[in-house]
């Protein structure tokens, strides 16, 4: 059990680290090439906070893990709005801009709809089992390079992301050495999370989904953590609230999508409650924006999230 446990924890290390490297070495090539930092900011370092789930659930769907790649990005989206959006809350009432609330938000809640759509096409046709398919993950995909043009279509109105940016430029050699290190510290630290999290589901005698929903979805989750935390702590509330949007956009629509076209993705009826879940807590946030101060996330609003999370996580452990 410690030795899996280990591996797990070793694993995040590895992966996070992973991500640093690559994010520093590429955001470093990408301003020796003369590319902006917002540019920079809306694909190098947006990519960045979500490598490690993206890395973990390419290891999950090539070695047929789905339980783990499916309850990875449903928890990773629950602990995003829930569990960081509530602790960012706290430190700081998150302002967010009108184009957030009428836009983002928005479409992260109709991501998470038509992953549940696409999910369960086969059981509203009367079949006996579902499933994320190739074709799926193309429709997926195809949301997410609306998105990308989206992204770019604002860039101009994203202020404080010049913070979030590494300054440094190395030189060509370090650059290469930070990202095959990188690279490598990714893909090795997917596969330790990835069999330890097995290997723990395996010797609890739990599913490898809860494991997925829980500890991996929360590990793969620090990046965004760190970000809005700090967004917070530095009263740089879009930063804050952007981030966990457009991670929880990012993870259905190109992470899924990629998982699902590496290899189809059975569903099960009960992982509905999951993607019910990722559902209500995007309508909550949207809600959110209309109650107390307007487009506002307030402390008292933060601190029933957190409790949300922890009655979600209750429930999980109660029903195994």
């Amino acid at each position: 059990m410690i030795t899996l446990i280990s591996l797990t924890a070793l694993g995040f290390g590895a992966v996070i680290l992973g991500a640093h490297f690559l994010v520093n070495g590429a955001c470093s090539l990408a301003k020796r090439l003369a590319v902006s930092d917002l540019v920079i900011g809306l694909t190098v370092v947006a990519f960045g906070t979500s490598l490690p789930e993206l890395s973990v659930n390419i290891v999950a769907s090539v070695k047929g893990n789905a339980a783990i790649a499916l309850g990875n990005i449903l928890g990773s989206n629950i602990a995003n709005i829930l569990l960081i959006l509530g602790i960012s809350g706290i430190i700081l009432p998150l302002a967010v801009t009108k184009g957030t609330v009428s836009k983002e938000i928005p479409l992260s809640l109709l991501a998470a709809i038509l992953v549940g759509v696409l999910a369960n096409d086969q059981l509203i046709d009367g079949g006996s089992f579902s499933a994320l398919t190739r074709i799926d993950g193309l429709v997926l995909l195809s949301f997410f390079v609306i998105f990308l043009f989206y992204s770019v279509s604002i860039a101009g109105d994203v202020a404080g992301i010049g913070e979030y940016i590494p300054a440094k430029r190395y030189s060509l050699a370090r650059i290469c050495i930070l990202m095959v290190a990188g690279l490598c510290a990714l893909i090795i630290g997917s596969r330790w999370v990835v069999a330890g999290a097995a290997g723990l589901a395996e010797k609890l005698g739990v599913s490898q989904s809860l494991i997925g929903l829980t500890i991996v979805a929360v590990g793969t989750s620090l990046p965004e953590l760190a970000t809005s935390a700090v967004a917070a702590y530095k009263k740089n509330p879009d930063i804050a609230v952007g981030n966990v949007v457009g991670s929880n956009i990012f993870n259905i629509f190109f992470i899924l999508g990629v998982s699902s076209i590496i290899r189809p993705i059975p569903f099960e009826a009960g992982s509905n409650i999951h993607v019910g879940v990722v559902i209500v807590a995007s309508l909550l946030l949207f809600l959110c924006m209309f109650t107390g101060k307007k487009r506002m996330l307030d402390r008292w609003e933060s601190c029933i999230f957190l409790l949300l999370y922890v009655g979600y996580v209750c429930f999980l452990i109660m029903r195994k």
